[in-house]
């Protein structure tokens, strides 16, 4: 793949200096020009941000926010602040360029450990994050969520999905392996069920879920998340590395021989005021 030089005021796409045969697969296909990343693509993540209803004294923060694209939208909206959590200082770059400083900003760090204070913000969501974690460490991102919500604050999430719900631990298993294998890092989808008990688990209380179909690499969607122009990009850049062809090819036969038990969810819920708390 013919690398772009960024200039002064460009900062690298995440993944720029990984061997494109061993990068996440997310990186992978940032660096082939996609930018919508998340499995239920545009559709969902817009669902997302309505059902989030923001405010303009709303306090936002964002985990994982990749490349900016849900950044974008949400800071679009009158609102007080936004702190992005971002791990990757080359995609922290990316999204401070997204967001309006000094107002809103992106620091390097991890969900797991924000460093905010508690009760710091109204708003927090984050998108194809948890599903890569292990379970101890979806515990820990969720109640970190929690313990820098304020009371009354919503908490989103968009991930892969697991179907159905009753779903044999054998095929979960070799779902998460296969999936691992291709994109490069460790998933560890849920099923419906087992997301909204995450999220319970701490104390939230669901208030909205919707669901889409997992179909982040089928061409439909790629004309619906990245216009016709960026499609062809992708499809250029496709042609012109044979490693990045086989990965994506690969990644994308995976999706679709567990079309049947993969899907996209996001779930809305909210902290509970202290008060009501047992």
């Amino acid at each position: 793949m013919s690398q772009h030089t960024p200039n002064a005021t460009e900062p690298a796409t995440p993944g720029t200096h990984l061997d494109p045969a061993k990068m996440p697969g997310h990186w992978l296909l940032a660096q082939l020009g996609k930018r919508v990343l998340r499995p239920g693509g545009r559709e969902l993540t817009l669902a997302l941000v309505t059902a989030l209803d923001i405010q303009p004294n709303d306090d936002l923060v964002e985990f994982a926010p990749g490349l900016g694209f849900t950044a974008s939208l949400t800071t679009a909206k009158p609102h007080a602040s936004y702190i992005g959590i971002e791990r990757d200082a080359a995609a922290a770059a990316h999204v401070s360029r997204v967001v309006q400083p000094p107002r809103d900003r992106c620091l390097v760090g991890t969900a797991e450990k924000t460093g905010l204070p508690d009760a710091s913000a109204s708003v927090v969501y984050g998108e194809a994050m948890l599903t890569m974690q292990t379970a101890a460490q979806k515990v820990r991102i969720v109640q970190e969520a929690a313990r820098i919500l304020r009371p009354g604050g919503r908490y989103a999430i968009h991930e892969l999905c697991l179907v159905p719900d009753t779903l044999d631990a054998t095929t979960k298993a070799r779902i998460e392996h296969d999936l691992s294998t291709v994109i490069h890092v460790g998933a560890r989808p849920l099923t419906a069920t087992e997301w909204r008990e995450l999220l319970q688990s701490v104390g939230f209380v669901v208030q909205h879920e919707q669901h889409a179909p997992m179909h982040l690499l089928e061409p439909q969607r790629m004309l619906n998340d990245e216009g016709l122009w960026r499609t062809l990009r992708i499809g250029f850049n496709l042609l012109r590395n044979s490693v990045a062809r086989q990965r994506v090819q690969a990644m994308r036969k995976v999706f679709r021989n567990y079309a049947a038990h993969l899907g996209a969810i996001v779930i809305v819920a909210y902290k509970l005021n202290e008060r009501t708390l047992v």
